[in-house]
């Protein structure tokens, strides 16, 4: 119900006093605590109620009503409909304020994910349950009653839940620990487990003086001593489904049915009249499988063959008898094939169907995932350019007095660091502009340069780059699948231009791409097969210059996306148009 974040919430209102007391005084009759505990009231209705109206992802509307501090206590679901229902927080503040069921640890991860309790998830239950009766489920516990983590209403009573074979749904959910509504409060742990006696036999049904309500005789499902607890939060892994009881055909075929009508809610609600009719393998394999639930009940598959129908004409069939959809059966020799010819929306059963998590989506999720992935390890990473300085010359003074290795390579923060050192050492940061540094003579030592003046007085960052002037440069390229280079000189980026060439040809010009341990003639061969054009190394003019690749035409946009692909950092890559004409 709350798997999505409401729609349409509008801005919440505090209750009047009145309000808040007709509002007290129908928790007290509906839940029967006029005279057990009259005072339960002001705790489960507090001062400072504030009501929010929202809208669910479904479509249907309801009324919130918050704490002063924005934890949701009650709400109700429909319009016009005043029933009040108590949150998951509420039922932490009065553990036994309804009847409860409970289930193994490994079924609540399926519960948070959007489906209903099953029978066959049931363990033990409160006595006397009856069909549409608000109960809680918690969390299985040996001689004790765990926290409410999910509330919903009776699908059977408790003489149908205990019958002999008995299969379905037990309880639609309503509202979940971990859903949008769980989240809009403090999202705290749930309480301790409440410790409770085994009533004696004969004693179902009866309720001891004094006892609360929903604390009356809990009967076990079955026989079958159920797993251990283990952790609510525990995550839904491989394994999960066999430790489940089998499904059997009518459960399986309840479960196409909701299929049947999840469909008819989404992915055939979006299709164009045109569409039908429709194959009935196709209707199946396309509309209804995606439909299932995200997360199995059991160990058993859910498909036709394993269902009570046993073939999909019967399933269909049956869906037509209720008034779900209409079949047309063609007449030929093989018996003919059956065709959709369309589906009711508005049945009733249709419109009142909660849409839920289906394994359609959880499948496109983890597809989307997996390419998500695979295209990530398939990127080559970007490579790693370090620009290195080292002290030369002058401006090794500077580091002795700092007490620093000046043989070692330093990057800018180091760098920028040790200036920093030193300026705080010596109090050079000029009193009246704090923005300037002053220049002391072992600075001005570092940094004069022959027919230049060093100023008095200068701003950290202009310091900061005349200082680097004055020291070696170095640079690193560290790349996947490649030993760090590491060598002496000022890195230059990687050169792309466009230029005119035999008069008014255009033509993309690469250089200097050596450094980033690009090969010319891979680097012209990727081009050539990137661009379709015809491309050619050259060696550029002078003694070490490097080579040129050549690409026919303008192609600045196709060379500088094959460059990052390589792992080029973009700041390394620069382009210019050289044919454009100044202004």
């Amino acid at each position: 119900m709350f798997k999505k974040p409401l729609d349409d919430l509008k801005t919440s209102a505090p209750l009047r006093n009145s309000d808040r007391r007709k509002l007290k005084l129908r928790v007290l009759q509906d839940f029967a605590l006029t005279d057990a505990q009259p005072e339960a009231g002001d705790l489960l209705v507090p001062d400072g109620l504030q009501s929010v109206k929202f809208t669910t992802h479904t479509g249907e509307p309801g009324v919130a009503y918050l704490s002063s501090d924005g934890e949701p206590l009650w709400f109700t679901l429909g319009k016009g409909n005043t029933d009040l229902i108590p949150t998951i927080y509420t039922l932490w503040k009065h553990q036994r304020l309804v009847p409860f069921l409970s289930t193994p640890s490994i079924v609540i991860p399926i519960l948070i994910g959007g489906a209903d309790l099953m029978v066959a998830g049931v363990v033990e239950h409160t006595g006397g349950l009856r069909t549409g009766q608000l109960v809680a489920v918690t969390c299985y516990t040996p001689g004790a009653i765990g926290a409410p983590l999910a509330v919903g209403r009776m699908a059977v009573s408790d003489v149908q839940l205990r019958a002999d074979g008995a299969k379905g749904k037990a309880v639609n959910i309503l509202h979940v620990i971990k859903d949008k509504l769980w989240e809009m409060g403090s999202r705290g742990d749930p309480p301790d487990p409440m410790p409770y006696k085994v009533p004696s036999e004969g004693a179902e049904g009866e309720q001891e003086p004094g006892e609360e309500r929903g604390a009356a005789a809990i009967a076990p499902a079955d026989e079958t001593p159920p797993p251990p607890p283990l952790d609510a939060d525990e995550p839904v892994e491989g394994g999960l489904e066999d430790e489940l009881p089998p499904l059997g055909p009518h459960d399986v075929s309840s479960i196409l049915r909701s299929a049947l009508l999840q469909a008819i809610r989404t992915s055939i609600a979006a299709l164009p009249p045109a569409s039908f009719p429709i194959p009935s393998t196709l209707f199946y394999t396309a509309h209804i499988l995606p439909a299932r639930p995200a997360h199995a009940p059991g160990p058993t598959p859910i498909d036709i063959k394993h269902s009570s129908h046993k073939n999909l004409t019967a399933f269909l069939k049956s869906a037509e008898k209720e008034g779900l959809l209409r079949l047309k059966e063609s007449k030929g020799k093989g018996g003919g094939d059956v065709h959709v010819l369309s589906v009711s929306a508005a049945h009733p059963d249709a419109a009142a169907h909660r849409v839920y998590r289906t394994l359609g989506e959880a499948e496109a999720k983890r597809e989307k995932r997996e390419e998500r992935e695979a295209a990530e390890a398939s990127k080559p990473h970007e490579m790693a350019v370090i620009e290195l300085w080292k002290p030369h010359q002058q401006s090794i003074r500077l580091f002795e007095e700092g007490e620093k290795d000046s043989t070692a390579l330093y990057a800018l923060p180091e760098v920028k660091a040790i200036l920093n050192a030193y300026i705080t050492a010596k109090s050079l940061v000029n009193p009246h502009q704090q923005q300037f540094i002053n220049i002391d003579d072992l600075l001005r030592g570092v940094l004069v340069t022959k027919g230049n003046d060093v100023p008095e007085f200068t701003k950290r960052d202009e310091l900061t780059r005349r200082l680097l002037e004055k020291m070696q440069p170095w640079y690193r390229i560290e790349a996947d699948g490649q030993d760090p280079v590491l060598k002496k000189g000022k890195l230059e980026p990687i050169s792309v231009a466009v230029k005119l060439r035999q008069g008014r040809k255009a033509c993309t010009l690469i250089t200097g791409f050596e450094p980033y341990g690009l090969a010319a003639d891979a680097l012209a061969e990727a081009l050539r097969r990137a661009c379709a054009s015809a491309t050619a190394v050259a060696p550029l003019p002078g003694k070490n210059a490097g080579l040129e690749v050549m690409v026919q035409g303008r192609q600045i946009k196709a060379v500088a996306e094959l460059l990052l692909a390589r792992g080029v950092p973009k700041k390394w890559v620069e382009t210019a148009d050289l044919t454009e004409k100044k202004k």
